[in-house]
């Protein structure tokens, strides 16, 4: 049987199907193209014509045909327009405006730009490091010989043991820059020029406690992010390598600066700085995390200094994740710490809130001011204990006894001095309920600055003095 051929197209109905735009979404039935209308203008000047003018009739040029152009209708025209852009800007940013997102300011310049530190937050507007590992849950994780998470960037890096020997050159003693809470640290080169710390741990034969430090550590690190904290780059766990790869910290401890191991003295100027800094870290682990982190092990051995001098808080081997539940006021748990920073109330009830972080950092605010240990075993038995001794001077009112002799005695230093032991009082104060926040710290070493500076800089005794013990530092580091 044979199909009849369709009817031919008219020259009209060729030329209107061929120049139809396409449609976006549902189809409607096409509506016929409307001629554009003409006006008396138009019309005057299409029926005038120079031959015309003269008055002779000469027949009309063949004119081409035109191309109907179709009415813009609910299904065509402006509508599959604005469907388009409307694709565009939901896949570019604002759904309404259309406005390319603005790029995110990093975690230093949030620091910087307020005295207490400004929560992260990812793309979906929740605090970041929240809900669950998943989001770094392989971040730089080498586990079982295969590979988890996403692919090497600058912020998130995965390794294998041959790239960790590479970048120690197979852990060589000549790169070993320390000991960390469990085994040996190495200064590392990675391939892209990255200089790192390589945390390796110690291989023992009961290393059960050492397999509960290294995950806490590396849960911890990979849910956090702020810049007075350590930067995680990645773990591997594979082959009874426990490996951690942190960020290269290069100009020492804080301990090691108020001993003067690198040939001057911290002024006081720089020892406020720090403290404020460690507070930033500390209340952005109690505040700013899904959960409360405890640090345990707040004191100046774990307080890294940049170059500039800048404090970065590290490790985590004892970190606990604090209650996020309401009513729930402290968790039960082994005590862990270092000797002359544990919270008393801690040693004795085992119970672990983030105000055995505060009185940990009341000992440091003391070790800071005086410059001596926690612990003075070489001490006469008055002064062994650095916080009792100093918080007795302070209440006798003789707190200039407690300054550290490499401190200059100035009005403006009696003055952060005073005000840095009140607050170091509060801070050691016998039970958690009297101690402050973390973040009421911070709040109150921001005044005591602004105050030092103040009077340093109206007080022409304190400004010299000042100055010259900046410039002796700066020519002993010369």
């Amino acid at each position: 049987m044979r199909v009849p051929n369709p009817p031919a197209l008219s020259d009209d109905r060729r030329s209107q199907s061929s120049n139809r735009k396409p449609t976006i979404g549902h189809r409607k039935p096409a509506v016929a193209a409307a001629a554009p209308p003409t006006t008396p203008e138009r019309r005057g000047a299409a029926s005038r014509s120079p031959s015309a003018a003269r008055g002779t009739r000469t027949p009309p040029p063949p004119t081409p045909t035109p191309t109907p152009t179709p009415t813009p209708t609910p299904s065509s025209g402006k509508s599959w327009i604005k469907s388009l852009f409307r694709a565009i800007r939901c896949r570019s940013g604002n759904p309404e405006t259309g406005a390319y997102p603005a790029t995110k300011p990093s975690p230093s310049e949030r620091v910087l730009r307020s005295p207490l530190p400004t929560p992260l937050r990812d793309k979906n507007g929740s605090s970041r490091g929240g809900g669950s590992m998943g989001r770094r849950s392989g971040k730089g994780t080498y586990s079982g010989g295969s590979y988890h998470g996403s692919p090497r960037t600058s912020s998130t890096m995965k390794f294998t043991l041959t790239e960790i020997q590479r970048a120690t050159k197979n852990f060589s003693p000549a790169l070993k820059i320390g000991r960390g809470m469990f085994g040996t640290v190495y200064r590392g080169t990675l391939d892209d020029g990255t200089l790192v710390a390589v945390k390796r741990a110690e291989k023992r034969l009961d290393d059960t406690q050492l397999g509960v430090e290294f995950q806490s550590e590396i849960k911890t690190l990979g849910r956090v992010e702020h810049f007075n904290l350590v930067k995680f780059y990645g773990c591997l766990d594979c082959d009874g390598e426990r490996i951690v790869v942190i960020e290269h910290v290069p100009n020492g401890t804080l301990r090691e600066h108020l001993e003067g191991f690198y040939g001057s003295h911290l002024d006081l100027t720089a020892r406020l700085d720090i403290a404020i800094d460690v507070a930033h870290a500390v209340t952005y682990l109690h505040t700013y995390t899904d959960h409360p982190i405890i640090h345990r092990d707040i004191k100046s051995s774990n307080i890294l200094l940049t170059e500039t001098l800048r404090a970065k808080v590290a490790d985590f081997g004892f970190a606990r994740f604090g209650t996020g539940d309401t009513g729930v006021t402290h968790i039960s748990t082994q005590v862990r710490g270092t000797a002359g920073y544990l919270d008393p109330e801690y040693l004795k009830t085992y119970q672990l809130t983030e105000k055995s972080d505060v009185y940990s950092f009341g000992v440091l605010l003391v070790e800071l001011v005086s410059g001596r240990r926690p612990i003075e075993t070489k001490r006469e038995h008055k002064e062994r204990i650095t916080a009792k001794w100093a918080m007795k001077k302070f209440m006798e009112g003789n707190a200039i006894e407690t300054l550290d002799p490499n401190l200059s005695v100035t009005p403006a230093t009696n003055l952060a001095l005073e005000k840095i032991l009140e607050l170091s009082l509060q801070c050691l104060a016998p039970t958690r309920q009297q101690r402050p926040s973390m973040r009421r710290c911070a709040e109150i070493l921001w005044n005591i600055r602004k105050d030092f500076w103040e009077l340093l800089s109206s007080d022409p005794i304190s400004k010299s003095s000042h100055h010259g013990r900046k410039s002796s530092t700066t020519l002993e580091k010369i």
